[in-house]
């Protein structure tokens, strides 16, 4: 089981910035593919970037490219997404989710959640 704990939400007004942290405390990471999510009220939830632990190869809506970046210290057991240039639909609850690589590999789906993180960007 992976235990997950965000931070860094907040209020932010458009063209801001904020990074949110991903904590897997006292877990090895190594297998692990590592993803942020968000959900709008209204909407589906819906991805936002995620980076492989080992290899850091990561991938990025086309939303967000270009404006955000993903990245993980593997000394801290920490995923962080540095969110720039940031407009007011990217306000939504930030989740972050992880799954083994294998298992990951054949549904595609991560298995384990952080209970969010609130990201309001005020015009």
């Amino acid at each position: 089981q992976v235990q997950l704990v965000e931070s860094g939400g907040g209020l932010v007004q458009a063209g801001g910035s904020l990074r949110l942290s991903c904590a897997a405390p006292g877990r090895t990471l190594t297998n692990y593919i590592m993803g942020w999510f968000r959900e709008a009220p209204g909407k589906e939830r819906e991805f936002v970037a995620n980076i492989t632990w080992s290899g850091g190869s990561a991938n990025y809506a086309a939303s967000v490219k270009g404006r955000f970046t993903i990245s993980r210290d593997n000394t801290k057991n920490t995923m962080y997404l540095q969110m720039n240039s940031l407009k007011p639909e990217d306000t939504a609850v930030y989740y972050c989710a992880a799954a083994a690589v294998v298992a990951y590999m054949e549904s595609g789906e991560y298995d384990y959640w952080g209970q969010g993180t609130q990201v309001t960007v005020s015009s």
